[in-house]
């Protein structure tokens, strides 16, 4: 009898770490839907998120529009974020996301770059010489204005810098912010307006200026778990507060709000 239970003493931890181990191996794989400016820094935390809690993730990035319209659309994402307070409004609005697990998570912000080897030089104020510095032909890449976060930053800021009508009918009207991106690095369009962490991780672009925070309004990105999601969803969505994406966020350019 002694013989069986110091046994069963002893195979315990071990059947109570193999019960764990499935419990977690079990859990769902979560979908994020997440804007197209968090690709670097939420493929970095992914793997992380994954270590510390078994529990896999994959992302889908996008406009924040395209996402919002996704979900409206009937797509089982499980987290999403947005780069800005708008599409997460609309979200809310349609009753897709759970609104008591909503936060403001980062602040970032909004540039004018160049391809790398361009000598362009602007000081950006009221009235700056945009639309000479495209040149006759070139064009402004940003997102779409209409739909897109960052295309409607800039149109705010051109706006309240009194230059939006000198360049509104010279834009490339990119469907996200990597792809306005992309059209500058690889010089099919001179200037271009995007985050400043997108331009961070671009080797073929440099900055020539940051516009006012003042001209147009705050970058927030706000996160919040959708209706119906997975088990596991809430808690992702408070690792991405926490101080390991903190630091990720901060080494990426980005503002951790709190």
């Amino acid at each position: 009898m002694h013989t069986v239970r110091r046994y069963l003493l002893a195979v315990a931890p071990c059947l109570a770490l193999g019960f764990a181990a499935t419990a977690r191996a079990a859990e769902p794989e979560l979908l994020v839907f997440a804007a197209a400016s968090l690709t670097n820094a939420l493929d970095a935390l992914g793997p992380a998120y994954t270590q510390e809690t078994g529990q896999p993730v994959k992302f889908s990035y996008a406009a924040s529009s395209a996402l919002a319209r996704q979900l409206e659309a009937g797509a089982s994402a499980d987290v999403f974020v947005s780069a800005d307070l708008e599409w997460m409004d609309y979200a809310q609005s349609r009753n897709l996301i759970d609104r008591t697990t909503r936060r403001d998570l980062l602040g970032n912000q909004l540039v004018l770059i160049a391809p790398a080897n361009s000598d362009v030089k602007l000081a950006i104020e009221p009235g700056f010489a945009l639309a000479k510095a495209l040149g006759a032909r070139g064009r402004l890449a940003t997102g779409d204005p209409d739909y897109v976060p960052v295309g409607k930053y800039a149109r705010q800021a051109l706006t309240s810098l009194g230059v939006w009508g000198d360049v509104a009918d010279r834009l490339v009207r990119a469907d996200n912010v990597r792809t306005a991106l992309a059209f500058v690095a690889r010089g099919e369009a001179p200037l271009g307006i995007v985050y400043n962490t997108d331009a961070k991780i671009e080797p073929g672009v440099r900055v020539i200026g940051t516009f006012p925070e003042k001209s147009h309004l705050p970058i927030t990105y706000p996160v919040a778990v959708t209706r119906g999601a997975h088990a596991g969803a809430a808690r992702f969505a408070e690792f991405l507060r926490g101080p390991a994406a903190r630091a990720k966020f901060t080494q990426l350019g980005f503002r951790p709000l709190d």
